[in-house]
């Protein structure tokens, strides 16, 4: 039992689950504010404009009727009696996705702006000058920080030695990607295989 315990324990302080739940909790805020932002404010909106073009409450009634039309005493439709499409709620999932998806197209916008200025403006800050890992990267690496020249040097190969990795793993995955195609030919590939053995035949 004392085992059992100890194993939740490990499973429920684990980085991974604790920034899962984090996760889950902050995507449950932020869907909250994305609705609201939608329901209650751009959502109205076009409503509005919509009943200003096409009459009050349009969508509401945009009906494609299957079979007879029932109809209750008072003379209106009797819906739920009738075999319909109903137009109207269809078209106001599609108004709500596009609310929606513009929505947070422009959260993540203004987000990736700040970060893009928060990482400019960290740059101005340190221009020229070594952050605290930088130097202690140095100083591992048996280079005293004095010596302006060593630790430009240093820094040069670095990113030279990265950016030749960078290229080696593109050049790896494209080389991986085409031995794929090879092996697991699409339609395409295949007819084209047979015009260039046709060709060579005839």
């Amino acid at each position: 039992m004392k085992k059992f315990f100890e194993e939740f324990k490990k499973f429920i302080t684990r980085g991974n689950i604790v920034d899962m739940a984090v996760g889950v909790i902050v995507g449950g805020a932020f869907t909250a504010i994305v609705n609201g932002l939608s329901n209650f404010i751009l959502k109205p909106i076009i409503n509005y404009l919509l009943a200003l073009m096409l009459g009050k409450n349009a969508l509401s009634e945009v009906y494609t009727f299957l079979g007879p039309k029932a109809y209750l005493e008072d003379g209106t439709i009797d819906l739920a009696n009738c075999f319909y499409i109903d137009w109207g709620a269809f078209i106001n999932a599609i108004i709500n996705f596009l609310i929606i998806a513009f929505v947070l197209f422009t959260i993540v916008k203004i987000i990736n702006h700040v970060k893009d200025s928060q990482e400019k403006l960290e740059q101005a800050l340190t221009k020229g000058k070594l952050t605290k890992s930088q130097k202690k990267e140095v100083k591992a690496a048996g280079i005293s920080l004095k010596n302006k020249e060593a630790v430009k040097k240093y820094f040069e190969d670095k990113a030279q030695k990265e950016a030749e990795e960078k290229a080696r793993l593109e050049a790896e995955e494209a080389e991986k990607a085409k031995q794929d195609r090879i092996a697991n030919p699409t339609a395409e590939d295949l007819l084209k295989e047979i015009l260039a053995t046709m060709k060579t035949k005839a």
